[in-house]
């Protein structure tokens, strides 16, 4: 009788050891070789749910992209409305170790993405992400259902310019500065 194979269970292995790779040694590391050993496969019988590095970073990125989502709509912050919008969006933002790990992610992926078709689709999603966190952010400091496409669009650029700078000059761009420049555009929406 043949062996029933639960590929979702296989999958999720292999996300938990891309990412304890990514976690200790960097997004670079994450070779087809490297996670096998991790997770004590062969590099073969990986390759057969991953055939290049692009699809192994679209299947990083989309666990990238489950958990700043996750983080994102947590309903565990209170205070100000200014101040519940300032954690949320400092979730999609490099402060901590985990959440560079999944910028660089978003960096190699956004690489990819003008020459492959999966990795620009994902990267279309990821974007669409951050906008609709970007919408979410204004229209609660403003109170407009439809808020400003233009502030909307300054908030978005925003983030992802703060996370390349991080991700490029992490000693000019420290957490601690990363959260005075999103709290003084912030204070200049409302």
């Amino acid at each position: 009788m043949p062996k029933i194979v639960d590929h979702d269970a296989r999958r999720a292995e292999l996300a938990e050891a891309m990412w304890r790779v990514v976690y200790r040694d960097g997004v670079g590391a994450a070779t087809v070789r490297s996670i096998a050993a991790e997770a004590g496969w062969s590099p073969s019988a990986l390759r057969h749910y991953f055939a290049t590095q692009t699809e192994l970073l679209v299947f990083a990125m989309e666990h990238v992209m489950a958990k700043a989502t996750e983080r994102f709509t947590a309903e565990r912050r209170t205070g100000t409305v200014r101040d519940v919008v300032q954690g949320m969006l400092e979730e999609l933002l490099p402060l901590d170790r985990q959440r560079v790990r999944e910028a660089e992610v978003w960096l190699l992926l956004a690489a990819r993405a003008r020459a492959d078709p999966a990795a620009r689709k994902r990267m279309t999603e990821a974007d669409d992400g951050v906008r609709r966190a970007a919408e979410i952010a204004v229209a609660q400091l403003t109170g407009e259902r439809s808020p400003d496409e233009a502030a909307v669009a300054r908030l978005h650029a925003l983030l992802d310019g703060l996370t390349l700078h991080a991700l490029l000059h992490p000693d000019r761009l420290p957490p601690n500065r990363m959260r005075e420049l999103l709290a003084t555009h912030l204070d200049q929406i409302v």
